[in-house]
């Protein structure tokens, strides 16, 4: 008997220890303003995205993925928190002293601070946008056992900054103040495949690429990809007032349409190196990669949304709650695990915090808005179905949407108007939302009002409705 026991304790503690070993590292690509149209997969024909294409061909591709809300502060806030902007602390983008946006409060725990707790180890490389070094919001005290990028998002306008930061240190770059000499974005390319070529077998990993490709400002180097697109498109120089310097005393690029081309190649070919590197490290099957972008496609320093066609068939693009404004491009990708399939089932940003925990063999503590997607990924159980889904956004006199079942409805100007009329869009036949149908579905219109109220829940740092700012 004494010796029974004894094996079924070494059995268990060699099943759990196995089981550890098992935890996937994982990689969430996160693209900067990157439209639901602008991937080949998606449906782009003027720009090319092998890579981006080949993990959807091998993975799970979803065509009904949302983002947090319609710009990068809130929507970053709903994938670190698993909360809808209705919830989250942070629901704009509002800059602070000395650097940096309004960070989240020292009571915010981020999944990848649970990650922490579990076992993984943790990296960031890209825009963070939620704090800045030592403050509440810092990326180290969020849950990042490294960072490597910008803490800033208007500095990350600019491709040739002056700094990056390692953790708490300054990368030099001031030579970019003569010339335009070091090139952010593969700077913080090169940190994310080292760390994936220095990493230990013995933790897994989360690494967090959020990458500032293809935000605005339209700039980069003038490459092969630059030249491929500007010898495709025949694009002739802009001149005269068009070429102005921005707002962000940034020289413009002359040939926008061919950098931006450009721009999303360079992801694309980042996206295919950090496939390789795995290869080579020879942990590509025990990694879930999923990729997708933080909010619609922009129209800022360069930007052309209409030539590109960048949000597919969808109204709208960043800064508006229609379907162009918060659909994203979303693949999982996990070679053996997840089978390649396309899926039209809804799913949100704050959905990952509770896929991630669960990957991670952890459990979610507190409430939050997101639901796994473990069971969908995997293909193992029952699915849990959101009832609703909800986005506000605080800019351009407010707005607020909200997704029940194929009903989609969108109000505008609520800073002025606590009862501005809803907009109501049937997406299962109507998802280019052209034709609102509200008059003729008054008991919708009513279950949206609802539905709405129910999932805004005041914030005094972040007031929405007339009634609130008034206050």
């Amino acid at each position: 008997m004494k010796r029974f026991f004894a094996l079924a304790v070494f059995a268990s503690l060699l099943y759990s220890s196995s089981s550890l070993a098992q935890k996937p590292n994982i990689i969430f690509i996160f693209a900067d303003d990157l439209g639901y149209g602008e991937v080949g997969c998606y449906g782009q024909q003027k720009i090319e995205t092998p890579n981006i294409d080949k993990l959807a061909a091998g993975g799970l591709k979803f065509n009904q993925f949302y983002a947090g809300t319609a710009v990068c502060a809130p929507s970053r806030a709903s994938l670190m928190t698993g909360l809808h902007t209705g919830h989250t602390p942070i629901r704009g983008n509002k800059s602070v002293q000395p650097e940096g946006q309004m960070p989240l409060a020292d009571s915010v725990k981020t999944f990848a601070n649970y990650l922490q707790q579990n076992g993984y180890a943790t990296a960031a490389f890209g825009k963070w946008g939620l704090g800045f070094n030592q403050n509440s919001g810092d990326p180290n005290k969020k849950g990042f056992d490294l960072f490597y990028g910008y803490n800033d998002q208007s500095i990350a306008h600019d491709y040739f900054p002056e700094y990056l930061w390692n953790n708490h240190e300054k990368v030099d770059l001031s030579i970019n103040k003569k010339y335009d000499s070091v090139y952010s974005a593969s700077l913080i390319q090169q940190q994310a495949i080292n760390y994936i070529r220095e990493s230990s077998n013995k933790k897994p990993f989360f690494m967090y690429l959020p990458y500032t490709l293809p935000h605005g400002d339209v700039i980069g180097p003038h490459d092969s990809l630059y030249n491929y697109y500007k010898q495709k498109f025949n694009e002739q120089p802009l001149t005269g007032a068009k070429l102005k310097t921005n707002s962000n005393n940034i020289n413009p690029e002359p040939l926008p349409h061919a950098q931006f081309a450009a721009m999303v190649g360079r992801l694309d070919l980042y996206v295919g190196e950090i496939v390789k590197a795995l290869q080579e490290k020879g942990i590509a099957n025990n990694t879930l990669i999923i990729f997708s972008s933080d909010n619609g496609p922009h129209r800022e320093n360069g930007g052309d949304p209409a030539f590109f066609t960048s949000s597919g068939i969808f109204r709208g693009i960043k800064r508006d709650l229609y379907e162009g404004g918060i659909r994203e491009a979303f693949i999982a990708y996990w070679p053996g695990k997840i089978k390649p399939a396309v899926t039209e089932q809804p799913a949100a940003l704050w959905d990952l915090y509770p896929t991630f925990l669960e990957l991670a063999g952890a459990k979610v503590n507190g409430k939050i808005d997101g639901i796994s997607i473990v069971p969908m990924l995997l293909n193992k159980g029952r699915q849990k179905q959101h009832d609703y889904f909800y986005w506000e956004f605080h800019e351009n006199n407010g707005r607020q949407a909200a997704r029940w079942g194929k009903w989609k409805a969108v109000k505008l100007n609520v800073n002025l108007n606590d009862n501005a009329p809803i907009e109501l869009y049937d997406l299962s036949v109507d998802p280019s939302e052209k034709n609102n149908v509200a008059a003729k579905y008054p008991a919708i219109v009513k279950k949206m009002e609802q539905l709405i109220k129910e999932a805004h829940v005041y914030n005094k740092d972040w007031p929405l409705l007339k009634s609130e700012i008034n206050q």
